[in-house]
């Protein structure tokens, strides 16, 4: 690769902060908000123009499960974000939606308000439109002492003390030196979606012919007779999801773009351009064979394919499988994941991995994950926090990118406000905290706070 050498510059220093937030997904918006609501002086960056990451971006159409089926164990931050996304929506979804936790449709342009709204409560700054260029490191590589931006005003730098990573692709602590790796062994990745917003379509007609063939809120028996007639590629017999904002609009999360790695700009150039593509065949197939999509209009698609999979930093403490399959607590646990293990497959020929925890049941999600092993002033936390591939496919989805976020904020301030280390902060006072806050922290942790105090 051919390489020219950058001329020095000044650049100003546009913002100083204690916290700064990258990203602006559910993990970013947890964390800024924790952050800012305890005190702490908080910037959250976001390269779009509003928050929301794969909810708002890549208009992922429905929020995964905030309950273990018997209860919420995704409180605090996250519940809170989803009950006011159905305080801004029509009567009609309040009626269908009020009591409802897991699969919510999402009302992407309701979600948006609610998520401007939150941030400008909470006092923290928000930086729209804005991108991360490079980080500034102190003499021993150990603290990020802030970060090079770059946009329209051109390119400047935020100074801060602390940063919470929320890119969903651990760019800051890659940037940063940190280690991380990348899907399977052979450096497979789970593939994208391009989500989609349909309109003009008939809730009643679609339910009647799912009673009649049986295939529930799926149609793997359409999908199959047109892949076997050439109207749709091979690979996945299920749609993911139809979530039905009103009877006539309906969020799609259909189909698969393979070989896409969400850290390069050449394949989310590529995942755009084969997704609409491929947005286009799933519409024809909608119309073509299945009742109340015959006259369907394409109202939006997502700004960017949706992404599942890229870096997982390797932090203080990795989630592994048995964790997961074996339910097990932590004595820093900062929230609870009972989403099941969902691996998408790597090609057309694979098979999805799925596996389920019983009904009520939960692990948890240690402080150690958020902590990338050589830095000190930097967590990581959602979708590249410290796991497996395996418990990656459980741990990424957007509920528990909130919890996670949630915590990294928390510590971040009492981090802020004693002058420590990440590793420094206080566990108790951080559990006490998140769950004054609202958190879960599973019933031991509760059980054991309450006999202390």
């Amino acid at each position: 690769m051919q390489t020219v050498t950058m001329p020095a510059q000044q650049v100003p220093v546009s913002y100083e902060t204690e916290i700064l937030v990258v990203g602006g997904g559910p993990t970013g918006i947890a964390a800024a908000v924790a952050a800012a609501r305890n005190g702490a002086k908080t910037l959250i960056v976001e390269q779009r123009g509003f928050l929301g990451g794969m909810g708002t971006v890549s208009l992922v159409p429905a929020f995964c499960p905030y309950t273990d089926h018997e209860k919420p164990v995704i409180r605090g931050i996250g519940l809170e974000m989803l009950e006011q996304m159905k305080q801004r929506c029509s009567d009609e979804y309040r009626s269908r939606y009020d009591k409802q936790l897991d699969w919510v449709p999402i009302d992407s342009e309701a979600l948006k308000l609610v998520y401007d709204d939150a941030l400008q409560n909470s006092g923290a700054e928000v930086l729209y439109h804005t991108f991360v260029s490079q980080v500034a490191l102190n003499a021993e590589g150990t603290r990020v002492q802030g970060v090079y931006i770059v946009n329209k005003t051109g390119i400047s730098f935020i100074r801060c003390d602390y940063v919470i990573d929320a890119t969903g692709d651990a760019d800051i602590a890659a940037r940063a030196g940190a280690r991380y790796q990348q899907g399977g062994e052979r450096g497979e990745l789970q593939p994208g979606t391009m989500c989609y917003l349909l309109t003009n379509v008939d809730r009643g007609r679609f339910k009647a012919y799912l009673e009649a063939s049986g295939d529930k809120s799926q149609i793997p028996q359409a999908v199959q007779k047109a892949q076997q007639a050439g109207d749709l590629p091979e690979g996945r017999k299920e749609v993911s999801g139809f979530a039905w904002v009103s009877d006539y609009l309906v969020g799609v999360n259909f189909g698969h773009v393979f070989g896409i790695d969400g850290t390069k700009a050449e394949d989310l150039t590529r995942g755009a351009i084969e997704g609409r593509r491929g947005v286009q065949v799933q519409v024809a197939f909608l119309r073509k064979y299945v009742p109340g999509f015959e006259q369907a209009h394409v109202v939006s698609t997502g700004e960017q394919i949706g992404i599942r999979e890229t870096r997982r930093i390797v932090g203080d403490y990795t989630l592994v499988q048995e964790d997961f399959l074996e339910m097990r607590g932590f004595e820093d646990d900062i929230a609870r994941n009972s989403y099941f293990i969902d691996i998408h497959m790597a090609t057309s020929k694979d098979q999805m991995a799925i596996r389920h925890l019983p009904s009520g049941k939960s692990h948890g999600v240690p402080y150690r994950c958020l902590l990338p092993v050589g830095l000190d002033n930097v967590w990581v936390a959602g979708r590249a926090a410290s796991s497996d591939r395996v418990v990656q496919g459980s741990l990424r989805v957007m509920p528990n990118c909130f919890a996670m976020g949630e915590a990294a904020g928390t510590a971040a301030y009492l981090a802020s406000r004693q002058g420590l280390g990440t590793r420094e902060v206080p566990i108790l006072e951080l559990q006490t905290l998140l769950i004054k806050q609202g958190a879960w922290l599973g019933e031991d942790i509760h059980s054991r706070l309450q006999a202390e105090v």
